[in-house]
């Protein structure tokens, strides 16, 4: 029972973690402060993976830990090299990202 119990907590927390992920990336890319910073190829490229995931994870509610883990491994595959040259350009942000760095 006691293992039946730590693998679902396991099992939301990845799924938390992937939703807080896609939650704070959509508020980074759609910052005012950054506008202007960002090409507009990369700037689609975040909305685009971003639904892509919500998607899945909506119709994957009951999906495997793993499976959650990998979802936010493919989304900051794709996010992470455009927000941090996005913070590259913008000088850095004062403060930091609001919730800390995605993923980090």
């Amino acid at each position: 029972m006691v293992q039946e119990a730590e693998k679902s907590r396991d099992k939301a927390s990845s799924k938390n973690s992937l939703e807080s992920y896609a939650f704070n990336i959509k508020a980074t890319a759609e910052d005012e402060k950054l506008q202007g910073k960002i090409n507009d190829e990369d700037k689609q490229k975040i909305p685009d993976k971003r639904n892509e995931i919500i998607s899945w994870l909506h119709k994957n509610q009951s999906a495997k830990k793993e499976e959650f883990e990998h979802q936010q491994k493919e989304l900051e595959k794709v996010c992470n090299p455009i927000i941090t040259k996005l913070y590259q350009s913008a000088g850095g942000m004062p403060g930091g990202m609001p919730g800390g760095f995605p993923g980090g």
